[in-house]
């Protein structure tokens, strides 16, 4: 059952996906009086479908991706049928053919699609911001609230308090930005210097490679004020008169700065009684929890029934303020991305962090299931992560279809038509290549990292 709700749920985000990419190209072909002969979802043989004015609106055999076929275009989306069709009218060539048009229209014509994911992540996301936006503490130059025992920070010697104030170019980041640039530097060492009481310290941080996920991982986390998400009923929490909502602050004696030391605490003490100070509405109370040995997570631990979160004010935003703070996150996330296709074209990381339909169809089910707000999220960062794969200068895709046009600019004539035939067909056997490796990717990360 899982899987057929994440197979539904795929289905729903690609299909919107595909018909938002598809339509920009459709429409910006329209505005240029393009005839369109076939408006795609999928692609291959034909399942089904309608004739609406001179274009076939159809579903098609292959569901991972789509296309908009235009007269005199060398690709049709059909592999029986690479070449497409013959852009003649009576001898002539036709005049609503895409090869009769401008070349800075076909450009534009090519970057419509892309181009309108670009601007659906932005709306998406800015829309979400004005409903429910948390404001989770994020400041310049964030202070380190946990360190895994044996992660590369610790290793490195950074400690639990030490404020990050430079990590290689960036001064006074934000912690967004620090988790952004570590996990596209797996065994690549960070510059780092962090302020310790009066002194400034210069770190070298290595993240090391997570072998599943194929991502870089430096062990550390942002101090943060560590709420009550939840109380178990009946367990010591609940009984000593924990609440949701409440702010653990110290725990015997310790501060307590990120959620995942209260869990490590329970651990060390070994079942012993906790002296908990938190704070409610202000108001600072004190409260003595033992653990009780339990099995919620698959294995026996000492627990006293809390479920913690970092704290976070939710807020709405108004338009512009949205829009920004939307646009500053999805350029975030296109840093992000390049950076990670660059070293991985660079063979400086594993291209392991590559996800194919069976990791994006559990993701759309985990986030259909969390509620609309996780789904449209999840909808906003697929539609920019198809909008950079599809401008990447590869043959076939939007991108690679720019760069010949450039290409025929400055040559100021057209390339041969053998030659773009090669090259779709050379762009064609590598988007299968990427799509077998993904689906590797996804089916190696269901098994434990030997």
């Amino acid at each position: 059952m899982g899987f057929l709700q994440n197979f539904f749920w795929y289905m729903i985000l690609i299909g919107v996906m595909i018909l938002i990419h598809e339509l920009g190209h459709y429409v910006a072909a329209r505005i240029f009086d393009v005839k369109v002969e076939t408006f795609s979802f999928g692609f291959g043989k034909r399942l089904w479908g309608f004739q609406h004015g001179e274009t076939d609106f159809r579903i098609s055999l292959i569901p991972f991706g789509g296309y908009v076929k235009m007269t005199g275009e060398q690709y049709s989306g059909d592999v029986n049928d690479p070449k497409g069709t013959p852009a003649t009218v009576s001898g002539e060539t036709d005049p609503r053919a895409l090869t009769s048009k401008p070349r800075w229209q076909r450009m534009i014509i090519a970057f419509a699609g892309p181009g309108i994911n670009i601007v659906l992540a932005i709306a998406l996301l800015a829309g979400l911001f004005m409903v429910r936006y948390p404001k989770v503490p994020n400041p310049n130059s964030p202070f380190v609230g946990y360190l895994l025992k044996d992660g590369a920070a610790a290793k490195a010697g950074v400690r639990v308090g030490d404020q990050v104030v430079q990590v290689d170019d960036m001064v006074d980041p934000t912690w967004e930005q620090i988790s952004l640039h570590e996990v596209t530097s797996p065994n690549h060492p960070m510059q780092v210097w962090v302020k310790r009481g009066n002194e400034r310290l210069h770190l070298a941080v290595t993240p090391t490679l997570d072998e599943k996920q194929g991502l870089g991982n430096s062990g550390w986390q942002q101090e943060t004020d560590v709420e009550v998400a939840e109380v178990k009923s009946g367990r010591s929490g609940d009984q000593a008169g924990l609440q949701a909502g409440d702010i653990l602050v110290s725990v015997n004696g310790e501060k307590l700065r990120y959620t995942s030391r209260l869990n490590e605490i329970e651990k060390e003490t070994d079942g012993a009684p906790l002296a908990l100070v938190y704070s409610r509405k202000g108001v600072e109370g004190r409260v003595t929890v033992k653990p009780v040995k339990s099995n919620d997570n698959g294995e026996a631990a000492w627990l006293i029934g809390l479920t913690l979160s970092e704290r976070h004010e939710i807020t709405r935003l108004a338009l512009p303020q949205a829009l920004y703070q939307s646009t500053r996150w999805n350029l975030l996330q296109s840093k992000m991305i390049l950076q990670l296709l660059e070293r991985m074209v660079s063979q400086k990381m594993p291209a392991k962090s590559l996800s194919g339909p069976i990791g994006m169809a559990k993701m759309s089910g985990e986030a259909a299931r969390e509620g609309v707000i996780s789904f449209i999220g999840l909808m906003a960062g697929v539609s920019l992560n198809l909008a950079i794969f599809n401008l990447l200068p590869i043959p076939i895709l939007d991108g690679g279809v720019m760069l010949m046009l450039f290409i025929e600019m400055l040559m100021r004539r057209d390339v041969d038509l053998k030659v773009k035939e090669a090259v779709l067909k050379v762009g064609f056997v590598f988007l299968m290549f990427v799509l077998v490796f993904a689906l590797y990717n996804d089916i190696s990360k269901s098994f434990p990292a030997g």
